[in-house]
């Protein structure tokens, strides 16, 4: 029972690890693209719980107290939190950390180049189309892939 607060090492060596393992994720996860957040495949979801399982001895080291956990996660939270409230006050540090909408096709023509940049297929414009009652690309004003991995398609006016 002693064991659950008897930390392995130093309780700042748990936050500099916690704090270098959360920048370096987020931004591997940032340069991966955007579609690796926004919809989940089974194979995201393979990776994210091989991901969380391969940084685990990055952060907790030796230690296995409930105290080093309680730190880590505390850490953890506190860097999302403020991360969150930079971004939401600097649009600067918003377009680092979340990145910017593409236009991917416009007035019924797809922006190949842009498709490739954002690993998108076109079964992935296809299924946006058809969740916007469009049939094909050729009645889409605008197909833009957003922040967030969704592709939003806004069709043309009609006469």
């Amino acid at each position: 029972m002693s064991g659950l607060f008897e930390l392995a090492m130093p309780w700042w060596e748990f936050v500099l690890r916690a704090t270098v393992v959360y920048f370096v994720v987020l931004a591997m996860v940032r340069m991966s693209g955007k579609r690796t957040v926004g919809q989940f495949t089974p194979f995201d979801l393979l990776v994210v719980v091989l991901l969380g399982t391969a940084v685990q001895n990055s952060l907790i080291g030796e230690d296995v107290s409930l105290l080093g956990g309680l730190i880590l996660a505390g850490t953890l939270i506190a860097w999302n939190w403020l991360v969150g409230f930079a971004t939401s006050r600097s649009r600067t540090l918003d377009r680092l950390a979340e990145g910017t909408p593409v236009l991917v096709g416009r007035d019924g023509q797809l922006f190949e180049s842009a498709m490739r940049r954002e690993n998108l297929s076109r079964q992935d414009i296809e299924e946006a189309l058809r969740d916007n009652g469009l049939a094909d690309v050729s009645g889409a004003a605008m197909i833009t892939l957003e922040v967030d991995g969704t592709i939003t398609v806004i069709p043309r006016k009609k006469d």
